[in-house]
């Protein structure tokens, strides 16, 4: 199926606007590929929907028709039957493209949208009723350009990347089960966020994770600086197994979330001030002697204290740097914030009838989000020369 990127390399390799608006130009082979898509999509499910009635149409090649655009007259192809009356609904007999529904083409193609997204659009603005099981053969489509971008080479170098899970409800073998999407988010040398992977699998494990991480190995990445996680016992692990040079940071977040449920209520509020000049710190050293300190002072919560010694290793990763490395790394909001619009898009979809439906849901989700991703992380330039000071040439890996 032919992609909206696509068109935009051809879009740079135009030199004057007749190649773009001209006859035969870049603008009418957007619209033909478009309205094609969507025909090709409509008779096979006119033709699904005839055999469940016990006929047996055929599909019988195209027959041309010209549709008048303000960029001229577009010769499309329109798929016949035998046996059969097929009208398609985006191209009615002796019926014109209207301005405004080629506009909406063009712009949803403009912008990388798939066929099925086109199909919801054209639906929902000019009434054109495609059934589910039209809509369904259209993300199948997308499958494949789905498949590429799961399986796409990766830089070989990422500052940090981010590692976390959200569970979705999927249908199994007549049953419902939870799903662990695994999502790998990596800011490059350039400062730019790129979601790098995104994998399902049975539930949230270190298992898994060490996985993940081969993969990303295999799909070109060499190194990793600092690897952002949550508290999942065995992920950093994982994690060095396969980059075993890369520096781990525990999200302070989701400790400080696990600790405050083992805290009584009454005494949360001046626990957390205790807390927080230990996390708040100037130094490790000052952090450590006041997390010390509350192993006197809070004698009833030692074990979560405790906790905290016990993971401090990684916990603390970020007092060795400046304020622009600690601000990216010692949280996961990056990810989380990323998370967050994923659920947004998902939420109304209680159960997803399977894996192939998540995944397809996922990926569509995750490309209209990423295209936003223009800019570089703030203040980039003085963050990455941190990089360059701690790290020396791993910070300049090509």
């Amino acid at each position: 199926m032919t992609s909206g990127f696509h068109y935009q390399e051809e879009l740079s390799k135009c030199s004057t606007m007749e190649d773009i608006t001209g006859p035969n130009g870049l603008v009418q082979r957007m619209v033909k590929d478009a309205i094609e898509q969507i025909l090709q999509s409509e008779i096979t499910d006119y033709i699904t929907d005839e055999k469940s009635k016990g006929n047996t149409p055929q599909r019988n090649g195209t027959s041309p028709k010209k549709v008048k655009t303000s960029y001229g007259s577009i010769d499309i192809d329109v798929p016949r039957v035998r046996e059969g009356e097929f009208e398609p609904e985006v191209i009615k007999k002796r019926a014109v493209i209207e301005e405004g529904l080629e506009a909406q083409i063009i712009s949803m193609y403009a912008k990388g949208m798939t066929v099925r997204d086109i199909v919801s659009h054209v639906q929902a603005l000019y009434g054109i009723e495609l059934s589910p099981a039209s809509v369904s053969n259209i993300t199948d489509k997308i499958m494949e350009e789905a498949r590429e971008w799961y399986s796409r080479t990766l830089d070989g170098f990422y500052p940090v990347v981010f590692l976390d899970a959200v569970h979705y409800k999927v249908r199994e073998e007549g049953r419902i089960v939870t799903k662990a999407s695994y999502v790998a988010l990596g800011i490059n040398a350039e400062g730019r966020k790129d979601i790098l992977g995104i994998w399902i699998g049975e539930n949230e494990g270190a298992k898994f994770w060490l996985k993940v991480c081969n993969e990303l190995k295999n799909r070109g990445v060499k190194d990793i600086l600092i690897a952002c996680i949550d508290g999942l016992q065995g992920f950093p692990d994982a994690i060095k197994t396969v980059f075993p040079e890369t520096r781990i940071q525990l999200c302070i977040i989701h400790q400080i979330r696990n600790t405050m449920k083992y805290i009584a209520y009454k005494d949360s509020k001046a626990f957390m001030k205790d807390l927080k000049r230990v996390y708040g710190a100037e130094s490790e050293e000052i952090a450590f002697r006041n997390l010390e300190a509350m192993k006197d002072s809070w004698k009833k919560y030692r074990a979560v204290v405790e906790n905290w010694q016990m993971k401090w290793e990684n916990l603390s990763t970020y007092f060795s740097y400046g304020a622009q490395i600690r601000r990216l790394i010692y949280t996961t909001n990056t990810l989380e914030g990323f998370n967050r619009q994923l659920r947004k898009v998902t939420k109304n979809k209680a159960v997803f009838p399977n894996d192939e439906a998540l995944r397809k849901t996922l990926y569509l989700t995750t490309r209209d989000i990423t295209e936003k991703w223009s800019m570089p992380y703030r203040d980039w330039g003085e963050t990455y020369g941190q990089f360059i000071i701690e790290f020396g040439d791993r910070a300049s890996i090509a």
